[in-house]
């Protein structure tokens, strides 16, 4: 009888085999000559439909071929109702490729390594962190305060656990209990790498975020949007939304900038706070990377920062109180940097070399993505 059935699908053309395939296989090929470890990669959810159209987002499991484990992974929406990609974490060797199955089952449980949050507790801060870094960004609340700020504040930390639920809970930050600190000073600075436009040569900030919205929240990647109310630039009215992620195992955020404005070009800064004592700088702009060891800062250890910018016609820097990046939006076109951190104390990136080799390897990284084929 089902041999029946199937003749006939397939003779009136409803029939297909993809129909019934209950698998997908990922391929993820590493076109560079350096190891990827632990690279959080997005694949097309609308390619793993075509070849598995009956997957089941409650319960499927990713597998690795060869050694038969699973992979964590998450669904990525970027805001959406609907799934927009399959978030893998995944290590490939230089010029090797890792294959994955997709097949029903109910996944283990995944450790969750990326988190952000809105926190009206603390003055409407915005809070975000992975397994190595954390970061936070000022909320409209702090702008009548005299200890406001503008840029991006930095949290050094020194352990894999997710803290900031428990750093605002135990408000006892400003010092080390074991699994970092806040010692990062921002005050009306950039920080560690926020943007703003500059006019000449002076950086026109807005006030602090108005609006925020989380658009994915883990395990492997935490995305979320920061929109800023107009303010007058030179004569204009410009406003921006920053979308910001950050990845499971990395010292870097991807940031877009989508300033709207009359006009055709608006003139920008990426920027880093100086410090008063003697740090290590790297101002490549060629590779677009602006990297800064920071001066210790006494029992505290040394702070790292950087950015990078793609952008070809970009030109380095420096005020009064800043490193700078120069770059330029086209009206409604987003502006696509990255930024980040790491410290000296968590024992993996321990001096200003190691740093700026770690920033050449990401910029190389994003040069030379990895490459996914779905069958």
């Amino acid at each position: 009888m089902k041999r029946l059935v199937g003749f006939l699908l397939l003779f009136s053309g409803l029939y297909s085999p993809l129909m019934a395939q209950t698998k997908a296989t990922l391929t993820i090929n590493n076109p560079s000559a350096m190891e990827r470890a632990n690279a959080v990669v997005a694949v097309s959810w609308n390619n793993i439909t075509a070849r598995y159209p009956k997957i089941d987002t409650a319960n499927f499991k990713v597998i690795n071929v060869l050694t038969k484990k699973e992979v964590p992974f998450q669904l990525e929406r970027r805001g959406q109702a609907s799934v927009q990609n399959l978030l893998v974490q995944v290590s490939v060797k230089a010029k090797g490729n890792v294959q994955l199955s997709v097949v029903p089952g109910k996944p283990a449980p995944i450790v969750k390594k990326t988190y952000g949050r809105y926190v009206p507790e603390r003055f409407d801060d915005f809070a975000w962190e992975n397994d190595k870094v954390a970061f936070r960004m000022y909320g409209k609340a702090l702008e009548a305060r005299k200890d406001n700020a503008y840029g991006i504040d930095v949290w050094v930390k020194r352990t894999t656990n997710l803290i900031i639920n428990k750093w605002y809970k135990i408000n006892d930050y400003h010092r080390d209990n074991g699994d970092g600190m806040d010692y990062y000073s921002v005050g009306l600075t950039l920080g560690a790498g926020d943007i703003a436009p500059i006019v000449k040569d002076s950086i026109v900030f807005p006030l602090n975020y108005h609006y925020w919205k989380v658009l994915d929240n883990g395990p492997l990647r935490t995305t979320f949007e920061l929109g800023y109310d107009a303010w007058n630039v030179a004569g204009k009215s410009v406003k921006v939304t920053k979308t910001i992620s950050l990845d499971a195992g990395s010292h870097m955020n991807k940031i877009e900038a989508a300033y709207t404005y009359d006009g055709d070009v608006l003139p920008l800064a990426v920027g880093i706070v100086k410090r008063k004592e003697a740090g290590t700088i790297l101002m490549d702009e060629k590779q677009g990377i602006m990297g800064y060891w920071e001066p210790q800062h006494g029992e505290d250890g040394i702070t790292g920062v950087a950015t990078i910018v793609t952008d070809e016609k970009l030109s380095m820097g420096t005020d009064k109180s800043h490193l700078l990046t120069r770059t330029a939006s086209n009206n409604k076109k987003p502006v696509v940097y990255y930024n980040g951190s790491a410290w000296s104390k968590a024992n993996e990136i321990t001096t200003a070399q190691a740093w700026f080799n770690y920033l050449n390897s990401f910029k190389k990284q994003l040069e030379q993505p990895l490459k996914v084929s779905v069958q």
